[in-house]
């Protein structure tokens, strides 16, 4: 509410601009996405019971943007000389989080409902770790700048979706619970994705290879915001981080 909800659509517009000014174009995906797309980034047969199914209807609400954005290329074939695509959204995002329960998920730990700014590649398979570690440290960039406790964990093979080939997940420090909460997770699928969605890459010699998607949070906004509003605290105020005061008109809450 008031100057709340203002800093909460200045840190969307301010992930926005970073990542156009990082060659990311902007773009607004639906939030409804059908059974073939959701099919083509994994999330079915995968991840189905997190989903929110429209009744009656082939449709679900999206978990993340980067269904819709990776999809836009399904049954497509790119010429290398538009390697890489570099996409950005916001969206709104909807998860049940079934099995989820206890007082460590209460409040904006975990929600059926919230905002994110996703970052998607698609880019050369001979590229893709390197476009990995650069949008790691791109959302490094992000936290860095907000002057938030952070810390990056490279996900081992055991809490891997079988979907991705490398993760790395991105946490804040909550002083009020005295916990780490994931606030981004950047990873690289390889040609999973690709293969399911028929992605492809027309090399200059004419053949035809599967592109590597890759794609990150550049944020997800209530960790963020807690986060914010816990580190940011001093005499019943709340000061606001430097590089969100041009977009919020105002340095303290």
């Amino acid at each position: 509410m008031n100057k709340g909800a203002k800093l909460q659509r200045a840190l969307i517009n301010y992930f926005l601009d970073e990542a156009i000014k990082k060659g990311y174009s902007e773009i607004q995906p639906p939030i409804l996405i059908n059974e073939n797309s959701a099919f083509g980034t994994g999330q079915i047969p995968d991840k189905e019971g997190q989903m929110y199914k429209i009744e009656n209807e082939n449709l679900f609400l999206i978990p993340t943007a980067e269904v819709p954005i990776t999809n836009i290329y399904q049954n497509t074939i790119i010429d290398t000389n538009d390697i890489p695509i570099k996409n950005v959204a916001y969206t709104p995002c909807f998860r049940k989080e079934a099995g989820s329960w206890g007082s460590h998920v209460r409040g904006l730990n975990r929600l059926h409902q919230f905002d994110k700014v996703e970052i998607v590649q698609i880019v050369s398979p001979e590229k893709s770790y390197i476009i990995l570690d650069e949008m790691c440290n791109y959302v490094e960039e992000l936290l860095k700048n907000l002057k938030l406790p952070y810390r990056k964990i490279r996900l081992c093979s055991g809490d891997l979706g079988f979907t991705s080939a490398m993760t790395y997940d991105f946490e804040v420090f909550s002083p009020g619970q005295k916990k780490w909460l994931e606030c981004s997770s950047v990873s690289n699928f390889e040609t999973y994705q690709s293969n399911r969605a028929n992605i492809k890459i027309k090399l200059e010699n004419r053949s035809k290879v599967l592109a590597h998607t890759l794609n990150g949070s550049a944020l997800a906004l209530p960790r963020i915001l807690a986060s914010i509003i816990e580190n940011y605290q001093s005499n019943n105020k709340i000061k606001i981080p430097k590089v969100l005061i041009p977009y919020t008109g105002f340095d303290e809450i």
